[in-house]
């Protein structure tokens, strides 16, 4: 009798090397719904069913009995013709049954898994997939490695707005690039984490310092890194209340990032480029508009779950900004029926706009009581950032709200 559910990991790795779906496996045989439970663990085969499943894959029923390790080598080698998902799903598999591989390869699986599954915004499998690649690293003792698990460690923490753990896994990270005079490249990947922490946990003045030394390392670059980097200046120029400054690197950005590199970066920039027309003085309606339009022709090339929700939630905000309160409700009630895919700041940041929209209707009490809650919850979390920009936007509604005293 074969074991479960490794049977049903192996079977499910075989299928997915082969690039086979579950109905083409399962064939005229077997129900696609048995297939799914075989490969869940949670049926045990039959003989028939063995010798219909091997005669499928091309391999003999022993073989597919077989619960040896998978090879983390050979999968390894399978992924480099794959797209992302098949990627994922093959190295997540081998993994899970691979034991008393190289220590190397696990890591590099490792790495691909974790990432993977942050572009699913599957934060809790990609935690831990990062929690034992830290591990790893520290047993491998290599430096970089250690490094660039605790940066991207940092940026998932911070994701699931654990900012006060995310500023010390990003600072642990600096100090080990420091000190070991890593690359370049490994030390602005690092800082990328630290300057993002440290502006969320309200800490300006040193993800100031931490930008400009971010902003020399990838001078004279027009990759990604070089694209990520300068966006991230802007957001820290942005909170500092420089807004010009802002709007240049990130358009600098915009206009020197070739998006055949990175469709979904390509995309994400211009979003952010959109956001930044709203936050400036007044807000620039008309270019955030023609910002938009651009996002909704590239979804065909660039456009996953994650970027639509996104795209929606800007919408939304267009909409309230140019008085189409209507259209921002109903936007918000679409984002509401969907899985949420957002990080922890923008589902907050929506969150602000509903009560900005109950204040525009007059639930002034609810809308208060709404912007107080949120501004509690971020200033718990760490988020010191977003907490004021929260209070300050309650503050204005008091203010606003506030009887006049009468004339003498």
């Amino acid at each position: 009798m074969v074991e479960q559910p490794a049977f049903g990991r192996r079977l499910r790795q075989l299928r997915i090397e082969r690039g086979l779906t579950q109905g083409a496996l399962a064939g005229d045989g077997m129900s696609t719904g048995y297939l799914s439970r075989l490969e869940s663990g949670a049926r045990q085969p039959t003989e028939r069913a063995l010798a219909h499943l091997a005669s499928q894959l091309g391999v003999s029923t022993d073989e597919l009995e077989e619960s040896t390790a998978s090879s983390l080598a050979r999968s390894l080698t399978i992924a480099t013709g794959l797209g992302a998902d098949e990627t994922g799903e093959l190295l997540s598999g081998a993994l899970a049954t691979a034991e008393g591989e190289d220590p190397l390869l696990r890591w590099q699986a490792l790495w691909r898994v974790a990432g993977w599954r942050r572009h699913r915004k599957e934060y809790a499998e990609q935690r831990a997939c990062l929690d034992e690649l830290t591990t790893l690293s520290d047993q491998l003792g290599l430096p970089e490695l250690q490094a660039r698990a605790l940066a991207e460690l940092a940026r998932c923490l911070r994701s699931t707005s654990e900012v006060p753990a995310a500023v010390d896994t990003a600072l642990a990270a600096h100090r080990l690039a420091k000190d070991n005079a890593l690359a370049p490249y490994v030390m602005a990947n690092v800082l990328l984490a630290v300057v993002s922490a440290l502006a969320e946990a309200g800490r300006l003045p040193e993800a100031s310092r931490h930008t400009d030394e971010l902003l020399s390392l990838v001078e004279g670059r027009s990759d990604t890194l070089w694209a990520e980097a300068l966006w991230t200046a802007a957001s820290i120029r942005l909170r500092q209340g420089e807004p010009a400054a802002a709007a240049e690197l990130l358009g600098e950005a915009v206009r020197g990032f070739d998006g055949r590199n990175n469709p979904t970066l390509w995309t994400r920039l211009r979003i952010s480029a959109a956001k930044l027309n709203l936050e400036t003085t007044p807000p620039d309606t008309e270019a955030a508009h023609r910002r938009v339009e651009e996002v909704q022709a590239s979804l065909p090339l660039a456009g996953t779950p994650a970027i639509e929700q996104e795209l929606l939630s800007l919408r939304a905000h267009l909409a309230m900004q140019t008085g189409r309160t209507a259209e921002a409700r109903a936007m918000l009630d679409q984002l509401d029926h969907l899985d949420p895919l957002l990080p922890y700041q923008h589902r907050i940041e929506l969150d602000v706009l509903r009560n900005r929209l109950l204040l525009q209707d007059g639930a002034r009490d609810e809308a208060i009581a709404g912007l107080r809650g949120l501004a509690e919850q971020a200033q718990g979390n760490g988020n010191m950032a977003l907490a004021a920009e929260i209070w300050r936007l309650l503050a204005e509604s008091l203010a606003h709200d506030t009887p006049r005293p009468p004339r003498a």
